[in-house]
């Protein structure tokens, strides 16, 4: 069985400041992402304890943990990864700028359509630049319920949390300026090796 375990940030918690604030960023990486990674340990314990003793009573139940828990400590681990002190700008990569401008007409329409995208989420959850593994082409989706991804056949190369707890502090309720200063700290050097 594997044991997750909380990476540390790659920066310190105050790099990206203005646009996310430190105190946010202590919450949201030690407390919120550290929930993720003990709910997803617990889950495995108790799947792999079903599978030793032959009772799937509760598999469902354990299952399910283990989908939210592990959806939201691998979408955390890419979100933290995503951003860089004095980000922003655009992709340098080639291959991204290409299949951005062919998806989305422009790298302008593929953010704009990123921000609505987040900003209109219901409730809580992320916004995403996914790579479709059988298109080979790039797609916005939003999740609202981040565990229900874990099955489809893409793979996140940028993720926006907007779960309340990623801006609260600083933004209140005004999601939409939060997801417009995330714009500000993407890391597209770490997007395009997602991307290739």
């Amino acid at each position: 069985m594997t044991n997750h375990t909380l990476p540390p940030l790659p920066y310190e918690y105050n790099a990206l400041e203005p646009f996310i604030d430190e105190q946010t960023m202590r919450l949201h990486h030690d407390k919120h992402h550290l929930a993720y990674v003990n709910g997803l340990n617990n889950a495995e314990s108790k799947l792999a304890e079903a599978r030793e003793k032959g009772d799937f009573a509760l598999v469902k139940h354990w299952e399910r943990e283990a989908a939210f828990h592990g959806a939201g400590h691998f979408l955390h681990v890419i979100f933290w990864e995503n951003m860089k002190p004095n980000g922003g700008g655009t992709p340098k990569n080639g291959d991204l700028n290409d299949a951005i401008a062919s998806r989305f007409g422009s790298f302008e329409k593929m953010m704009a359509q990123f921000k609505a995208a987040g900003t209109a989420v219901e409730g809580s959850g992320w916004v995403l630049l996914v790579k479709n593994q059988m298109t080979k082409t790039l797609d916005i989706l939003t999740a609202e319920k981040h565990q229900d991804l874990s099955q489809w056949v893409t793979t996140p190369i940028l993720a926006c949390d907007v779960w309340e707890h990623a801006y609260y502090l600083k933004y209140q309720n005004n999601r939409a300026a939060y997801v417009d200063a995330f714009t500000n700290v993407i890391n597209w050097d770490d997007v395009a090796k997602r991307f290739l």
